[in-house]
């Protein structure tokens, strides 16, 4: 249906890029751009000190952080998708481009609501019986469609996801594109096979395409978690849902921004991070299905510390190995048993060139390092040593030369990738928990 529509109309920089070619000129042109700015500063550095060149060089990062914002959000896709997943680290970052590249995670550009009333019309053959009304300003934007109120004809208030027209075709091109671009990116950093590792992305992004299998998600992680009052999860409205239409009850809540902020006491902040803290303990070592998006914006906050969760299109099933495999590696760093932490990443399919066992001089500073969080008292606030991620990067770097020949099974992306990004969401929330306490349950209980 979008084909029609999009072909009749008129040319403006509001609409979406479609063609495969001018996306990668995008994406390569945001690559020049960004390249050149930061061989520009390298060389300047050469002619500063001190607090000028700190100045100097935080204001390129800014301003490299806004053209990616700016580019991605206007290619929405899998573009988009993936800088999003490169946002969820802006604990490694200054906060001012952490705050640039923040955005991504908030929202993109809308599209038309005359567009997209000719989506949800095309989708839904009873669309006038099923809906009262619908607000077709957009009350949120993201890479694959945006999020639109409104009321059913029983009087039911509901959110509904509509797919931006062509989509399909735009993540077909993003994926082209993206192979090349992050295939060269992936030889610099790991010396192995690249394929199942792009697989896996690509597998992931082509799931969220299809609403139908979000719809499944919501309606299975909601079985799961329907004894646990403190995760809420919106139902599906299955007669107004489709491949591209996800309609599904309103449940509004305090937005991250806000939740975030000092309008609410450290307390109830707490609660929400340990909410979160939970459900990713909960998916990885209990139910082997882990909610695998991390975005922030996927949440939303209630002043009796329940969460909300809203977005279910990548949802992870967890191999029993790895799932095993990370409960006795929470043990192990609860306990500081260092040496054992090689043959447990062996058994799980993490190994050196010619498959032998990690070094164990790798992984003890990574424990020490960890070793506050995971202590019986007082109690860690995440956030409160702002150094720590940024120490845990620099260790990386260190050994960054072995592990480049390291052999890491390809489920382990979409884990790490929810597991480092809800460290930077309790860092936001400034949360103070039982850390320690909930490590060992829900890793004994898998054990």
């Amino acid at each position: 249906m979008g084909l029609v529509w999009w072909v009749g109309c008129r040319v403006s920089d509001e609409q979406l890029i479609t063609s495969a070619v001018q996306r990668f000129l995008k994406l390569g042109g945001l690559i020049g751009r960004v390249g050149v700015s930061v061989v520009g500063e390298q060389v300047l550095d050469l002619a500063r000190s001190g607090p000028v060149r700190q100045v100097r060089k935080t204001e390129n990062l800014v301003r490299n952080a806004s053209r990616i914002v700016a580019t991605l959000g206007e290619l929405k896709g899998a573009a988009m998708k993936v800088g999003q997943m490169l946002s969820l680290h802006e604990t490694l970052l200054p906060p001012e481009v952490a705050e640039v590249l923040r955005a991504l995670q908030k929202e993109a550009p809308a599209v038309p609501a005359e567009v997209m009333r000719f989506e949800i019309e095309g989708a839904l053959d009873d669309y006038d019986r099923l809906f009262e009304s619908l607000d077709l300003d957009a009350f949120a934007a993201a890479s694959i469609g945006q999020v639109h109120r409104g009321v059913l004809r029983d009087g039911r208030q509901v959110a509904v996801k509509i797919q931006y027209p062509l989509i399909d075709e735009i993540v077909k091109a993003d994926l082209k594109n993206l192979k090349t671009l992050l295939g060269a990116l992936f030889s610099l950093i790991m010396d192995m096979d690249f394929e199942p590792f792009w697989g896996e992305v690509r597998d992931r992004l082509l799931e969220e395409l299809d609403y139908t299998h979000e719809a499944a998600n919501i309606r299975r992680m909601a079985e799961l978690h329907a004894a646990v009052p403190e995760v809420v999860i919106p139902e599906v409205v299955e007669e107004a849902s489709t491949r591209n239409v996800l309609t599904m009850e309103y449940l509004p809540g305090i937005p991250p921004e806000e939740a975030c902020s000092d309008a609410y006491d450290a307390e109830l902040r707490s609660r929400w991070g340990i909410v979160l803290f939970e459900l990713q303990l909960r998916g990885l070592l209990e139910h082997g299905v882990l909610h695998a998006d991390p975005n922030l914006a996927n949440f939303a906050f209630l002043e009796d510390g329940r969460v909300i969760v809203y977005d279910f299109g990548c949802v992870k099933d967890v191999p029993q190995r790895l799932a095993a495999g990370y409960a006795r590696l929470l043990m192990a760093a609860a306990e500081g048993a260092t040496s054992a932490i090689p043959e447990i990443l062996f058994a799980m399919g993490i190994s050196r060139e010619g498959d032998s066992p990690l070094r164990t001089e790798l992984f003890e500073p990574y424990v020490e390092l960890l070793a506050p969080i995971l202590r019986a008292a007082p109690p860690y606030t995440f956030g409160g040593d702002p150094q720590l991620y940024r120490r845990i990067f620099d260790l990386g770097l260190s050994s960054f030369a072995e592990s480049r020949g390291w052999r890491v099974p390809k489920d382990v992306i979409f884990i790490d990738r929810s597991l480092a990004g809800h460290f930077g969401n309790l860092c936001r929330l400034e949360a103070t928990g039982p850390w320690r306490d909930l490590v060992l349950r829900y890793a004994a209980g898998r054990g």
